[in-house]
């Protein structure tokens, strides 16, 4: 027979694993598996077993010790009054009992025997006789009824005693006072159940709004989890938590500080290459070259602009830290719209502001900045989108009581195949014409999700052309 030695013999044999050694060395696991697997059900099923089986150890213990002791109570009492009344000269007795008295009080019944053995006194006579031939402690059954009877010893020439006592009378006494000692138990059993379901709610609650804090991180602004209140088994996990955090918040401002200045040592050579073009076609006579100029105008214009929009979208997570205020939409909208209707004159495009009627203000609680930022890129790209002489209109409005801007243009629009794709960095749509570095969507959606809103794309149903909406995510 061949022998395996090592991880090959460890990895054939029940009970190992090749990665983790022996399975059964593993530690012991005391969640269970599946939908019962949380701190509340775990609790709830180690401990409440544990209540159930102390609760009734406790019962079973009280009735077993007050059994015995109630017994050797009142054997004690047996004892003494057999022993006192055979030792008087007289024909001491206690006074006649009844069948009620001996069964609901525990009146004992006394029995007088003669030297001959013979029944001479009785304070119950319906018993009859029923002379034991030893002394000592017994247990009868007499017509039915359980008995404990003690006799005292018989002496050659002198008389002995007998005491009974009902046998049901004793067990009651028994289960009473053992019913005395468990009930305290009892009582408190629900309400230990009480507290240990309370408590294993706010244990779990405390462990979930840890999960909460570390679910509302944010990736412009990431914050550390708070230790305070952390138990002391959670704290190496949260601690590594925040470790890992720091390290993000390093590697996303190294990835902003990157950009920046990669955008701005372009900035520079680009501007140079835009002022020398436009030296060079002053001096360029007319003809073929002209065209290739302008083509590479065009290129040199297109590379400024996505400099500028790499400096743009890495400046929001510098701007993620502005507070948040009431900002008045339609003021907003007008700056943004006053701000850009140049560009929007230049290729004769008619850019206005539609409000429907609306009274009053129409406020939205957002880090002004990230909203302008959004309403900013979205009118651009309708305006770089829209053929001249077409219109881009802007849009306030409520919808169950929760404002809404549209940004509707007259442009080509988008394929529905490629509506959820806009939003992605450097993405344009091919066969586009329009000059554009494919991130204003990009930036816009950002922008409006630091704010909780977000930014919807739909062409329009009457004519051609693209709606962007921002409303509350």
């Amino acid at each position: 027979m061949m022998k395996m030695h090592g991880d090959a013999a460890a990895a054939q044999m029940p009970g190992f694993t090749q990665e983790g050694g022996r399975a059964g060395e593993s530690r012991f696991h005391v969640f269970p598996s599946g939908r019962m697997c949380s701190l509340r059900r775990a609790l709830l099923l180690w401990l409440v077993p544990m209540f159930l089986l102390v609760g009734i150890l406790s019962a079973g213990f009280s009735y077993y010790s007050y059994t015995h002791m109630v017994a050797e109570f009142m054997d004690n009492q047996m004892e003494q009054l057999g022993k006192s009344i055979a030792l008087q000269q007289g024909q001491l007795m206690p006074p006649q009992t009844s069948a009620d008295r001996i069964r609901n009080w525990g009146d004992y019944v006394v029995q007088v025997y003669g030297a001959d053995g013979k029944l001479q006194n009785s304070s119950w006579p319906q018993l009859g006789a029923h002379p034991q031939p030893e002394g000592g402690f017994s247990d009868l059954r007499v017509d039915g009824t359980n008995w404990r009877v003690y006799c005292t010893e018989q002496r050659d020439g002198a008389r002995h005693v007998q005491v009974w006592q009902s046998g049901a009378f004793r067990e009651h006494q028994a289960v009473e006072r053992a019913g005395a000692a468990v009930a305290p138990v009892l009582i408190l059993m629900p309400l230990a159940f009480l507290v240990l379901w309370m408590l294993s709610g706010a244990m779990s609650r405390a462990v979930q709004d840890i999960g909460r804090q570390a679910a509302m991180q944010d990736l412009h602004n990431l914050t550390q989890i708070s230790l305070e209140r952390v138990p002391a088994e959670l704290k190496p996990m949260v601690e590594s938590f925040n470790s890992l955090l720091a390290r993000l918040r390093d590697a996303f401002a190294m990835k902003r500080q990157l950009v920046q200045d990669a955008a701005h040592e372009l900035r520079t050579p680009i501007t140079a290459l835009a002022l020398q073009m436009e030296n060079l076609r002053r001096d360029m006579p007319d003809g073929a070259c002209t065209q290739s100029l302008a083509q590479l105008e065009a290129g040199v214009l297109r590379a400024s602009r996505m400099v500028d929009q790499l400096l743009k979208m890495s400046r929001q997570g510098d701007a993620a830290a502005e507070p948040a205020t009431r900002v008045d939409l339609r003021a907003q909208v007008r700056e943004s719209i006053n701000a850009l209707i140049a560009q929007a004159d230049q290729r004769n495009i008619d850019l206005g502001l539609i409000d429907e009627g609306l009274q009053g203000e129409v406020v939205l609680n957002c880090a002004p900045g990230d909203f302008r930022s959004a309403l900013d890129n979205l009118i651009e790209n309708a305006l770089r989108y829209t053929p001249e002489g077409g219109v881009v209109d802007v849009r306030v409005a409520t919808e169950k009581g929760n404002p809404v801007i549209e940004v509707v243009d007259t442009g080509p629009g988008v394929p529905p195949d490629l509506l959820a794709r806009v939003f992605d960095r450097f993405f344009r749509v091919p066969g586009s014409q329009a000059r554009g570095s494919g991130l204003g969507l990009a930036i816009a959606q950002s922008a409006a999700q630091r704010c909780g809103l977000r930014v919807l794309l739909r062409n329009r149903d009457d004519r051609s052309g693209l709606v962007a909406r921002i409303e509350r995510a």
